[in-house]
């Protein structure tokens, strides 16, 4: 009973940071409208949400586990909370970014937590995978409730209006709630915690060491790669469908949606599927099945000619087809991401988890910025056509991935038999 509200608060926190962190891109566009701010100052609200998730987790995600990783979630929802009541009580851009400020400090305590208890509850790796799907399917459930969320509140009518910031008010009851269930729920850490801490420097170098470790190697950069690809689709899909696909720019937004749909589906299905089937066949499918959706939609992007009366009944066939990528990308991250815990003592997690969080921030905006420049340099079917090169290093990470578990495994169980 108790590992379920475990759980339930788990998905519950991933849901209410899934809302904020994915809301920026609204929030650009309201605090234009609102507060007269260019485009270039309003896109800071992006680094003021990655900059501190990359940064905390890099200095406390060593630490979090002599901290306490419920304290931790408290304090993180707690953050949020209050600085979600400082949107309409202190209506302003600077408060926007104090926002997204608090949102990415608080996440990266919340990632190193949430991913460092799933090790607690789970009870052997299949289940410890299916957790996790479920839990990042979950977070992009909150993805696509963003865009319906904030839409309910924002005035379209009369684009100065500030009566979107009257969602705040529903999120920090969200958040206050999340709270109460996170408090009342109890938590045995007692596993994860390290078996001899000499301190927070010697806890910050045992992560750093973590790194050199060929399972952990392979593992980071794989990582890297896949988030590279996940933001580098996710981020100018919209784009693509504008300028490739000639579809107007509110319908080129909502066609990205299916993207965001196909990557929760996936992910709450492999959460089913991964609790009764090997990993690696699971993850190399998947692969596979990414780079032939590439294949075969942007041939379909070629030659689109503008329709002014566009509709969703008249689109291109490859608005649909390649965001079905979602569908098979989805299990790879949550997946890759079990397997590595899994392989790890409990008191390692978090460290683990700090350098996950790391080298995701660093893929996303390597890949958005990458993928932006060939789109302008060149074109955007060039710049998609190009992300089969990181599927394909995935694929090869993949392999040599699974080589380092079997080595670690047997490396385990050696001294046990001798």
């Amino acid at each position: 009973m108790n590992q379920r509200r475990i759980l339930l608060a788990l998905f519950l926190i991933y849901f209410v940071f899934a809302i904020l962190l994915n809301s920026v891109g609204t929030v650009i566009l309201q605090v234009i409208n609102n507060y007269g701010v260019d485009k270039s100052s309003a896109s800071v609200l992006e680094g003021f949400k990655d900059l501190p998730i990359a940064i905390v987790s890099f200095l406390v995600a060593s630490s979090l586990p002599r901290f306490g990783y419920k304290k931790a979630m408290l304090l993180a929802l707690a953050i949020v909370a209050v600085a979600c009541l400082a949107m309409p009580l202190l209506p302003a851009f600077g408060t926007a970014k104090l926002l997204f400020l608090c949102v990415g400090v608080a996440f990266a305590l919340v990632k190193v937590s949430v991913y460092t208890t799933v090790g607690l509850v789970a009870q052997d790796r299949k289940q410890h995978a299916g957790i996790m799907n479920t839990l990042e399917g979950f977070f992009m459930v909150g993805v696509l409730s963003a865009y319906w969320i904030f839409g309910w509140f924002i005035d379209s009518a009369n684009p100065a209006s500030t009566s979107w910031l009257n969602v705040y008010w529903v999120l920090s009851a969200l958040c206050a709630l999340t709270f109460v269930l996170v408090l009342f729920t109890r938590f045995d850490e007692r596993e994860a915690a390290p078996p001899a801490s000499r301190g927070p420097v010697h806890d910050f170098m045992e992560m750093l060491r973590l790194f050199f470790r060929p399972l952990v190697c392979v593992f980071v950069l794989t990582a890297f790669l896949y988030v590279l690809i996940e933001q580098s689709v996710g981020t100018w899909l919209p784009t693509f469908n504008n300028e490739i696909l000639k579809l107007p720019a509110a319908m080129s937004v909502q066609v990205t949606s299916i993207y965001a749909f196909c990557l929760a589906v996936g992910r709450l299905s492999a959460g089913f599927i991964m609790r009764r089937l090997n990993w690696f066949p699971v993850m190399v499918g998947c692969v596979l099945a990414m780079g032939a959706v590439v294949l075969l939609a942007l041939p379909l992007s070629h030659g689109v000619a503008h329709d002014p009366n566009v509709s969703w009944a008249s689109a291109p066939l490859a608005a649909f087809v390649f965001p079905l990528i979602g569908l098979f990308m989805a299990p790879i991250y949550p997946g890759i991401n079990s397997v590595m815990l899994s392989s790890l003592p409990k008191h390692q997690h978090a460290p683990m988890t700090g350098l996950l969080v790391i080298f995701s921030a660093l893929g996303g905006t390597t890949g958005s910025m990458v993928t932006g420049y060939v789109f302008g340099r060149y074109d955007g079917q060039f710049a998609f056509y190009l992300t089969l090169v990181p599927i394909a290093l995935v694929l090869v990470g993949l392999f040599f991935f699974r080589r380092q578990v079997e080595r670690s495994a047997a490396g385990v169980a050696g001294p046990q038999v001798a």
